[in-house]
Formats: structure tokens, C-alpha cells, sequence
């Protein structure tokens, strides 16, 4: 299992590399924006916090984005939500169906490991690139602030990178569970649950209908408007979170250990 576990972590180095710093230096260059902004952002923040649905959907009625906290939470906040969430389902996505894609199965299957050991390796190695993902996003944007000489919002920074990782946690496992169905790659459908997750979201806070049914997306506790205005998480959204985490990651367990693989 160890083996197969550093095997993982190497072929997904580079696709790794590549995404953390990706969004961990567009967070930082949205951050550092700020400064070169900050004389024009207070008329910005009148005409942003009165545009209606728009102002609703991206938490620009609740925070101004004249302050560092409210900049980071409408700009990285959107940066870092999307580009983690695509991150996570392109990693979890294909991590057992490329086995059988590129015929890799035929010999790491033939090993004396079960199935599930080799699933409890794969699963193991999504969760330690995405906590290396989070770090390394945090380091990024902590040196924006460090930067531009501003108090980094310790408790409101730290929520909002562990409900980041806590959905992208979700967002892997139900593009692992995928995984397991197919031994083709199913890449677009993950970025396409992904933008669909990130607009049910959007859409749930401007339309009244779909406000108390948010719950259901993994975007509706890891929202950095939210967080950085204080709003509590609903517990009734982490638990849903736990559910399909759960029930996702059994699901994997139980079809890829059942289903005969193609050669």
C-alpha cells in the first residue's frame, strides 16, 4: 500500500505543482491589486454594494470591498473557490479509472493487494495533495498581507481556508465515486459538477426559492462573503458535507471492488 501511495503522489506531482501555484499566485496577485486600487475602491464599494442581484450573488451587500478583509473575500474568495474546486475534481476524477484507460490495471492488479488497499492508496494520496494544496494557497495569500503591511484576519482566514479544504474534500469524493463506475476518463464531467456546484450557489442567493435548499451544494459553507461577515455555517450544511463524503467514498469501495475490469 505504501508503495502505491508514493506512486500516486509522483504521477501527480506535476499536475499538483501546476495547480497549487497557479492559484495560489493568482490569489496573490489579486491581493496585492488592492494596493494599487485602494484610492478609487471606496466609490467602487458604493456602486458594487447597490447592483441588486449581482452585489447578492458575490457578498458585495454584506462586505465592502474598500476594506482588505472584504477585497480578499469577493476577489480570492471567488480565485481560490474555483480553482480548488477544479483542482480537487481533477485529481480524484480519473484516479481509478486511468487503471483501466491506460492499462495500468493489468499489472497493478496482478500484485498481491487487494482492491482495497489500492483504493485506500489512492484515496490517501487526493487528501494529502489537497492539504498540501491549502497550504501552500494559505502561504501565498499570507505573504500578500504580510506584503502590503495589513493584518492578516487570523479567524476569519483560517475559517475559510479549512471549510475550502473541507469542500474540496467533498468535491474529490464524489468525482472518486465516479471514478469507480468507468474506465474511461470522465474529466470534463467533473469541472462540470464543479461550475455547476459554484452557479447552484450563486443562484441560491439571489433567488428566494432556492435560499433554503443551499445546503445541498459544498459551496454553501466554504462562502467567504459569509464567512468574513461573521454569518454562522448552517449545521445542517456539514452534515449533508459528511453524508456524501461518506456515502461517496464507500460507494467507491463497493462498485470498484465489485466490477469486473476491462483489460
Amino acid at each position: 500500500m505504501k508503495h502505491i501511495l508514493l506512486r500516486e503522489l509522483k504521477l501527480n506531482l506535476k499536475t499538483f505543482l501546476i495547480w497549487s501555484l497557479s492559484v495560489g499566485l493568482m490569489g496573490l496577485v489579486c491581493i496585492l491589486l488592492y494596493q494599487s486600487m485602494e484610492g478609487d475602491m471606496k466609490d467602487m464599494a458604493d456602486m458594487f454594494s447597490n447592483m441588486g442581484a449581482f452585489s447578492d450573488a458575490f457578498g458585495m451587500s454584506t462586505l465592502s470591498i474598500a476594506t482588505i478583509e472584504g477585497f480578499f473575500a469577493t476577489e480570492v474568495g471567488t480565485v481560490h473557490g474555483l480553482g480548488s474546486g477544479m483542482f480537487a475534481a481533477i485529481l480524484a476524477i480519473d484516479i481509478l479509472s486511468k487503471e483501466e484507460d491506460k492499462h495500468s490495471g493489468e499489472f497493478l492488479f496482478s500484485l498481491p493487494v487487494s482492491r482495497s488497499k489500492v483504493l485506500a492508496a489512492k484515496g490517501a494520496c487526493v487528501v494529502i495533495l489537497l492539504t498540501l494544496f491549502t497550504v501552500i494557497c494559505a502561504v501565498f495569500y499570507v505573504c500578500g498581507f504580510v506584503y502590503l503591511g495589513e493584518d492578516v484576519p487570523t479567524q476569519e482566514f483560517s475559517a475559510f481556508m479549512l471549510r475550502q479544504f473541507l469542500m474540496n474534500i467533498e468535491t474529490a469524493a464524489i468525482c472518486f465515486g465516479i471514478s469507480a463506475f468507468s474506465g474511461k476518463s470522465k474529466m470534463g464531467m467533473g469541472l462540470g459538477i464543479v461550475l455547476l456546484c459554484y452557479v447552484y450557489d450563486l443562484m441560491g442567493r439571489v433567488v428566494p426559492d432556492l435560499k433554503d435548499y443551499l445546503f445541498i451544494g459544498p459551496y454553501s459553507y466554504a462562502n467567504a462573503s459569509e464567512i468574513f461577515s461573521g454569518i454562522e455555517v448552517e449545521a445542517v450544511a456539514l452534515v449533508m458535507a459528511a453524508l456524501v463524503t461518506i456515502c461517496c467514498a464507500a460507494l467507491a469501495f463497493i462498485v470498484f471492488n465489485r466490477r469486473d475490469l476491462a483489460s
